[in-house]
């Protein structure tokens, strides 16, 4: 682990010392840390710079849009490579909130994200994406069961 040291001004600590507060942050390194992957996570996704990621897609919809339901099914069908899992929560009589957890290649899950947030009647949609490393079946260092093959994702930085 390394070290560094930095200056602020009163103000702006005491500002940071709030917004840790809100937050629940035990101490400055914790929250500094967090600000740090975020702006490097910020710059990767601007350079498009990670080929995997995992993201989550969230949005409100009235179910008693023509089709709506349908529709939503039928692209989550059409991108199963991309699509882990959904939860779907009624929040009223009319309106559904969902939550998609979705993984694979940067460009082909924004494409996904985009196209269901842009599907008429969508409400309130909301896309956080994480970019990944993905290693190869065999690359990680634990045993699984005999004949167990998989990839796993590693978060970036």
């Amino acid at each position: 682990m390394e070290r560094f040291t930095i200056s602020l001004e009163t103000k702006l600590a005491d500002a940071f010392d709030e917004l840790m507060a809100r937050r629940g942050y035990r101490n400055r390194s914790e929250a500094v840390r967090d600000l740090l992957r975020q702006e490097l996570e910020r710059s990767r996704l601007e350079e498009d710079a990670g080929a995997y990621c995992v993201a989550t897609l969230s949005y409100l919809y009235n179910h008693h849009e023509r089709e709506l339901s349908k529709r939503v099914v039928r692209l989550q069908h059409e991108h199963h490579d991309i699509v882990v899992s959904t939860m779907h929560a009624h929040l009223d009589h009319d309106h559904c909130v969902e939550c998609a957890i979705l993984r694979g290649p940067t460009a082909a899950v924004r494409r996904f994200a985009e196209q269901l947030i842009a599907e008429p009647g969508i409400r309130h949609g909301n896309f956080k994406l994480v970019t990944v490393e993905r290693q190869s079946p065999g690359g990680h260092a634990h045993a699984h069961g005999a004949g167990d093959s998989h990839t796993h994702y590693l978060p970036s930085s």
